[in-house]
């Protein structure tokens, strides 16, 4: 897969992950597990990406004696959600197109 579209639905994945309440990186990654595997360095690095664009804030409050970062999603996090939920049936579209075209061909 094409690395930036990958790296664009995985964006689009964490913050669905943290859309309905704040979570910390564990828990996305455990969260996100029946649908896409994604390694710990994976997910910190998106999450910088995602706080850096605006998309998410974090804040740390203390868990059993440890501070654990904890990541809230923002309005533009929000609309990201929306956009990409608008641009997948373009997405779906070039899928047909191109499943079409073999089926032709067999």
């Amino acid at each position: 897969m094409d690395i930036q579209l990958k790296r664009g639905l995985l964006d689009v994945c964490v913050l669905t992950a943290i859309k309905n309440e704040d979570s910390y990186g564990y828990k996305i990654i455990k969260d996100m597990k029946p649908y896409i595997e994604i390694s710990e360095s994976t997910l910190y690095t998106i999450l910088k990406r995602l706080e850096l664009s605006g998309m998410l804030t974090v804040h740390s409050s203390e868990h059993n004696g440890r501070l654990r970062k904890y990541y809230h999603i923002t309005k533009a996090g929000l609309a990201r959600i929306e956009d990409f939920k608008n641009e997948w049936s373009e997405v779906v579209s070039i899928y047909q197109f191109v499943i079409k075209e073999d089926a032709k061909n067999e």
